[in-house]
């Protein structure tokens, strides 16, 4: 090739210069590992997000209203909807102006009694700007 005129063809040759591509065997071997390797990380990731909420085993719930009442207590008042005949934990988060925790209090609320409205207190450690509920899970 080194003697041949460059003018005459394309330098570094035409397909036909070239010996066929050897066939490539186990494309589909590979393929199939791929799809079971990304089932079993979307499973995965299901199975971690579907334990994040409990199981489904939350109690809706909602502030109506909260009240800094000084450095040192705060006060919220709530509604949680579940049914009748369970009893619902609820977790209350008093925050501060940078989101740090300055109180928490979990609230049970008894079997036999529906969908409801409470008011709790909550010491605080510090000046609290926000409170809200954490979760309120069934038992």
């Amino acid at each position: 090739m080194a003697t041949r005129d460059v003018e005459n063809g394309p330098v570094l040759g035409t397909p036909d210069d070239f010996p066929d591509r050897p066939r490539r065997r186990g494309r589909l071997v590979v393929h199939l590992v791929i799809g079971v390797l990304v089932a079993v990380i979307a499973g995965g990731w299901g199975y971690v997000m579907w334990s994040m909420t409990a199981g489904g085993s939350g109690a809706p719930s909602q502030v109506v209203t909260f009240n800094v009442e000084g450095p040192t207590r705060a006060e919220i008042t709530f509604e949680v909807y579940k049914p009748d005949d369970r009893v619902a934990v609820c977790r209350l988060r008093a925050l501060d102006v940078n989101h740090g925790e300055v109180g928490s209090k979990e609230v049970r609320i008894p079997a036999g009694e529906g969908s409801k409205q409470l008011k709790e207190s909550l010491d605080t450690s510090g000046q609290a700007t926000s409170v809200h509920i954490q979760y309120c899970n069934l038992v």
